[in-house]
């Protein structure tokens, strides 16, 4: 009778433990919510079917925002976009995106992750401003509900890595080109940005290949390399800077990192640069560590 007893009482405590870990692994997220109340802008009528598998999306058809808060003793009132990468190919949702909000909300940073169309001209009217649409409108949108999220509306920031470092930069450069409708004419501007192994330039020298041929098609004109080209886009107006790269980077180079660094530097704007010997790209998920500089820049704006 007691053995009986005590393997029911054992029982009973491994699936409350159970439980516990599976709440304790989603606490932080609280909602996830759709980025467009109604029609999704430049969008079309499509058969593409939106995938989710092994972390990553691909056929990306519903743009959503997905919140996590810190708790409010320990909330700094700062708020982060984060806009996974992915060669504008997939959008590496769970290793770039949650993990990377859970680690903002640790130290006290609200944390949105953003699942953004890819380019397609199967969904979009016009392929390459649809990421860039996305990014827009879930800034219009942490801004407009900062207070509902307990967000300071003038300390919201964007953090992209690789492909995803690229459509943080277009916004962080491309603020006062609305691509949606902003009704409130809300500032689309980021208070900060952070772009990890970022691609930046659609220039020959310096693009990751895959991501603009995904980006802008097989044969861009001049003009549209020049536009998203973001270190030629460059203004005084542009927002304070963290970037991070490691040298060898054998799929982004490091010198995307270096000529935008320089041409913020050249325009005045705050700009620190980390840039670390050997880690190759995607080097945050073999480098425990690498966002300790990034939290001290965070927490000196």
């Amino acid at each position: 009778m007691i053995r009986n007893k005590l393997k029911i009482a054992l029982k009973s405590c491994l699936a409350f433990g159970i439980i516990i870990l599976l709440l304790a692994t989603n606490a932080y997220s609280q909602e996830i919510i759709n980025l467009y109340n109604g029609a999704i802008p430049s969008s079309k009528k499509s058969d593409l079917v939106e995938v989710f598998n092994s972390g990553m999306y691909r056929g990306v058809t519903e743009p959503t925002l997905e919140v996590f808060l810190p708790s409010p003793d320990n909330a700094k009132g700062i708020g982060v976009i984060v806009i996974p990468g992915g060669g504008y190919s997939v959008v590496v949702y769970q290793g770039e995106g949650v993990s990377t909000a859970k680690e903002l909300v640790a130290n006290g940073i609200a944390a949105f992750v953003l699942k953004y169309r890819l380019p397609n001209d199967d969904i979009t009217l016009d392929k390459k401003n649809g990421p860039l649409q996305d990014a827009q409108q879930a800034i219009k949108l942490v801004r407009e509900n900062a207070q509902k999220w307990g967000v300071d509306p003038q300390k919201i920031g964007v953090m992209g890595f690789s492909a995803g470092g690229h459509l943080a930069s277009s916004l962080a450069t491309h603020f006062n080109n609305h691509l949606i409708e902003n009704e409130n004419n809300t500032s689309l501007r980021p208070d900060f940005q952070i772009v990890v192994y970022p691609v930046i330039s659609m220039t020959d020298a310096l693009t990751h290949p895959d991501s603009r041929k995904q980006l802008l098609g097989e044969t861009p004109s001049t003009a549209d390399i020049e536009l998203f080209s973001n270190e030629m886009q460059v203004s005084a107006d542009c927002p304070p800077a963290y970037i991070t790269h490691a040298a060898d980077d054998k799929l982004v180079d490091v010198d995307n990192s270096i000529d935008y660094f320089e041409a913020l530097r050249k325009n005045n704007v705050p700009v620190e640069m980390h840039i670390y010997p050997k880690g190759g790209h995607g080097f945050i998920f073999r480098h425990k560590g690498w966002a300790e500089p990034m939290f001290k820049w965070i927490d000196q704006l």
